[in-house]
């Protein structure tokens, strides 16, 4: 119970009045859907309260979202699938599509998550990869010699010169050991 304690003192209340106004009880402003929508893309919990009432509208303000979203070109929802979707309002399985639904999106983002880290690993263990990324390091200090200024705020103003000289060494190695290999599939 002390866990769910902690959960409600995490979550931000917004007010919505009569007016259609949102109001962000823990910023004491005003805010509108795309905040709403923001605030949704960064994780932060929060619950929507009709500001006469008390009750919870949360759900009713996420969809009001969802149609901004998509009527402003950002459409997710294939047509199919929102006619399959309110085919089964009122069918006997609409009890069980809600938690299908939170299930298959849990499985999505473990996936997506699965596949960004295999993604990251491969490109880590490439050595093409790692070639890609000191050619980058090269411009940009090339960049930066030539454009003075160009990489305000990383403090690169000074020293570059020994970067450049080890990175183009590790660099000419890579290149000779690939020649090599190359060298040796041709044989």
């Amino acid at each position: 119970m002390a866990d769910a304690a902690k959960g409600d003192d995490d979550t931000v209340i917004i007010k919505k009045y009569a007016n259609r106004r949102l109001y962000n009880t823990r910023s004491s402003s005003y805010i509108t859907l795309d905040h709403l929508a923001k605030m949704t893309r960064e994780g932060v919990d929060y619950k929507v309260l009709d500001a006469k009432s008390g009750t919870d509208i949360t759900h009713t303000i996420l969809t009001q979202i969802i149609m901004e979203e998509e009527s402003n070109g950002e459409q997710m929802l294939p047509v199919s699938f929102l006619r399959e979707l309110i085919s089964m309002y009122g069918n006997s399985m609409q009890s069980l599509m809600p938690h299908y639904l939170e299930a298959s999106m849990e499985n999505f983002r473990a996936n997506q998550a699965k596949l960004a880290k295999a993604f990251e690993d491969s490109l880590g263990n490439n050595p093409l990869a790692k070639l890609a990324e000191q050619n980058m390091a090269m411009f940009r200090a090339a960049s930066a010699a030539f454009m003075p200024g160009a990489e305000k705020g990383e403090g690169k103003t000074a020293g570059p010169a020994s970067e450049e000289t080890g990175d183009l060494s590790a660099l000419k190695e890579q290149m000779a050991e690939m020649q090599k290999k190359l060298d040796a599939l041709g044989k």
